[in-house]
């Protein structure tokens, strides 16, 4: 038997594939020479001629016909190996487009039990705003509000609801829901309606929002804790400062906001086992 001689072999296939030793010297990064002596060496391994030498070209012999064709599968199936080990060992990555705020108040704090679960998979998150609700290469996206994205599938997590929050100083200055006429309330811009829906579950119907205006919820909270004013806080956002004393809730009424947050995805995606696996998790930490 014969033993292979892997480096005769791979100047012979690329030899045979594209006629010409300085073409196949060119693809393996080596001289048009070098080439010719390994075939040379082959053949003699062989004790048959697989290429006839003409002036400018190769052709094949009948053996070295035969030999082609018989390395073909093989050497396809080598390549096919090599990026299946290849793509085990590179990192594998999902992109979540998701609320500066939600990331950072419910999602960060979590994603190290995600990675001890799946410590080969990456998660990126990217910024999403209601001007860039998502982007197609992004592998999924968390969002509030009621579930509808053209296009795209959507995955309840949990609903939201609003409470009013402040620092402890000024809670002491806060004895019914009337009594807000007289502080700041601190407003996000693409919510205008919370607070009168609260105001008017509370029956504070008189009072009205004014108060510096924030772009996100994330500011308004912060602005609370430093005694800017009251803020509408989502009880996920705020149970940490209210558990640690930071924030107060002066009145006992949490009024649903009729929305919630989703996870949205492109039709089809369930295929992808990082994002099944993302996607899972996510649905038992929302639970």
């Amino acid at each position: 038997m014969v033993a292979p001689y892997l480096n005769g072999i791979r100047a012979f296939e690329a030899a045979a594939r594209l006629g010409s030793l300085s073409a196949a010297a060119a693809e393996l990064h080596v001289t048009p020479a070098a080439v010719s002596r390994l075939v040379k060496l082959l053949e003699e391994r062989i004790g048959l001629a697989l290429f006839t030498r003409h002036a400018n070209r190769l052709s094949l012999t009948p053996a070295g016909l035969f030999y082609r064709d018989g390395l073909a599968p093989h050497l396809a199936g080598i390549a096919r190996v090599t990026e299946e080990i290849a793509a085990r060992s590179a990192p594998r990555a999902i992109t979540v487009g998701v609320g500066a705020t939600f990331a950072m108040r419910w999602l960060i704090p979590r994603l190290g039990r995600f990675q001890a679960l799946h410590p080969g998979l990456e998660v990126r998150l990217a910024t999403s705003t209601a001007a860039v609700p998502h982007r197609p290469d992004w592998t999924c996206g968390i969002r509030l509000g009621d579930g509808r994205l053209p296009g795209l599938e959507a995955l309840h997590l949990f609903d939201t609801a609003l409470l009013p929050v402040c620092a402890p100083q000024l809670a002491a200055r806060l004895r019914r829901p009337a009594d807000l006429a007289r502080v700041a309330l601190l407003r996000v811009a693409h919510a205008p309606g919370d607070w009168p829906l609260w105001l008017a579950a509370a029956g504070a119907r008189r009072v009205t929002a004014a108060g510096p205006v924030f772009d996100v919820h994330g500011q308004a909270q912060q602005a609370a804790l430093d005694g800017l004013g009251v803020a509408l806080g989502f009880p996920l956002y705020i149970a940490e400062d209210l558990a640690a004393g930071r924030l107060v809730a002066p009145f006992d009424l949490t009024v649903p906001r009729g929305d919630g947050w989703w996870l949205f995805s492109a039709p089809g995606r369930a295929a992808d086992p990082g994002f099944r696996a993302f996607r899972d998790w996510l649905l038992r930490e929302a639970a």
